[in-house]
């Protein structure tokens, strides 16, 4: 691998400066140039029996597409990532490669890894750039018809799969807008919505239809799609928010992180007066949780104007669930971190809104079932931290909405639905299921990669009668 000190660093990706950021939503991270990304491509070693490849969910070729970029032949490499992925630049944006196909990369045994999720954006920003993106040959029409609920990555994934095997493909979406919580949930500086949009358009290209504004389970059931589909596949998230359950959770100023996103990214309220979205804008906010949807609430509470943002989290640093990238951009735009602290009630005014979150520090003790170690109460040490914003952002559940109203499919105690890990079939005949809805709230990466598990075994069902 020849000596270390001779070797190439890592090249960092220019961004927008913490100061101009803080109070804009354009994007942060700005992309390589061409010639930085073919210096950062050189520093693969494209390894004979590449770990990183086992380490994606969706099993692209990496070391074949940095290849082609390294030699400049960017067509290539685009056509190589959709070999396996109909989203590359959302993947590229998102996906935690740190832990997974980076993780695995030979270098980072002994210093940085490739920067495969960069590469990645930047070969999908090349080809959206071009204007036309790449179309493969279609097969010819197999006769058979796919209903997907919902348009997250779990369901565009399916749907790019199986549209190429020559299946028709029919996506219901609950909102105005396809892309599941890649609208709704990830703000436009982590992941500009034209790009959302354009892979949706992508799929549509390939000749995929989406339905909007429908609400499988109320508009229509999950059996009458199976009427008119030979297969249906379920994909509509964990979107039901959780809360603390502490006193106080109620008064006025108080939100959950999936209402307070939902309105600031799909809904647009961070472009008033053009869109006539209402949301609120504290000075002083608090978000609870450390998870990438805590980042996302405390950073765009500080781009609607807030003058101080704090994250309140029960464990230390070592155990935050967010990506260390959004950790690291959120300190740089100067969020607060109040760690190994838990909130134990919320207090307000006479008028019924939070003026004060009363907290308590925390000591960790043994690991508990998440293998993280269990967050302790310290006797005595409660204080207060003023507030007049709170947003809850601790995790989400499963929506009863399919699952009540699906007489067959079987779910677990906290409500997901049951499948095959292995083929993603649940227990109720021609319908199978993927993504949040299955595992409860995790990557687009994996959501990816068990529609992708999901789609095989459709395409088998469809084509050989299992």
């Amino acid at each position: 691998m020849g000596d270390k000190k001779d070797r190439i660093p890592r090249q960092p990706m220019p961004e927008q400066p913490p100061e101009q950021r803080r109070r804009n939503f354009d994007e942060v991270p700005l992309g390589y140039p061409p010639e930085i990304a073919q210096r950062e491509a050189g520093r693969c070693l494209q390894c004979k029996n590449p770990a990183c490849v086992s380490g994606c969910p969706v099993g692209i070729d990496i070391p074949r597409f940095i290849r082609h970029i390294r030699e400049g032949d960017f067509t290539k490499a685009i056509a190589t990532l959709k070999e396996k992925t109909a989203l590359p630049a959302v993947c590229g944006r998102v996906c935690p490669q740190e832990v997974q196909c980076e993780q695995r990369c030979v270098l980072a045994k002994s210093g940085e890894a490739v920067a495969i999720g960069r590469l990645e954006r930047f070969a999908a920003d090349i080809d959206r750039a071009h204007g036309s993106p790449l179309l493969p040959e279609l097969p010819k029409p197999t006769g058979k018809s796919v209903g997907i609920v919902g348009s997250g990555p779990a369901g565009l994934t399916v749907a790019g799969d199986l549209i190429l095997k020559g299946h028709a493909v029919t996506v219901y979406e609950a909102f105005h807008k396809a892309g599941g919580v890649l609208v709704y949930g990830i703000p436009e500086f982590r992941l500009p919505k034209a790009i959302v949009q354009e892979e949706v358009g992508y799929l549509e290209k390939l000749g995929v239809c989406f339905e909007l504004n429908a609400v499988i389970g109320r508009t229509e059931t999950v059996d009458e799609l199976l009427a008119r589909h030979d297969a249906v596949f379920i994909a509509v998230g964990a979107g039901l928010p959780t809360f603390l359950g502490v006193p106080g959770e109620n008064l006025i100023g108080i939100y959950s992180a999936n209402e307070y996103l939902t309105r600031s990214n799909l809904m647009k309220a961070y472009l008033f007066p053009q869109y006539d979205t209402p949301i609120v804008r504290g000075t002083n906010v608090v978000v609870v949780g450390a998870g990438n949807v805590a980042m996302d609430a405390a950073r765009t509470a500080l781009r609607l104007g807030a003058e101080r943002v704090t994250i309140v989290y029960r464990r230390s640093r070592n155990e935050m669930p967010a990506r260390a990238e959004e950790i690291h951009h959120a300190e740089e735009e100067g969020i607060v971190f109040e760690l190994l602290t838990a909130p134990v009630r919320f207090l307000g005014d006479t008028a019924g809104r939070v003026n004060a979150v009363e907290c308590i520090r925390m000591r960790l003790g043994e690991p508990d079932e998440s293998g993280r170690r269990r967050p302790v109460p310290i006797e005595g040490s409660n204080f207060h931290i003023e507030t007049d914003m709170v947003v809850i952002a601790v995790g989400a559940g499963a929506n009863p909405l399919i699952t009540s109203t699906t007489p067959g499919l079987a779910v677990n105690k906290r409500g997901y639905i049951i499948v095959d890990p292995q083929t993603g079939k649940t227990r109720k005949p021609r319908v199978w299921a993927g993504g949040d809805i299955v595992t409860g709230q995790a990557t687009v990466i994996l959501a990816m990669g068990a529609g992708r598990i999901a789609a095989t075994s459709i395409h088998q069902y469809l084509t050989l009668g299992w």
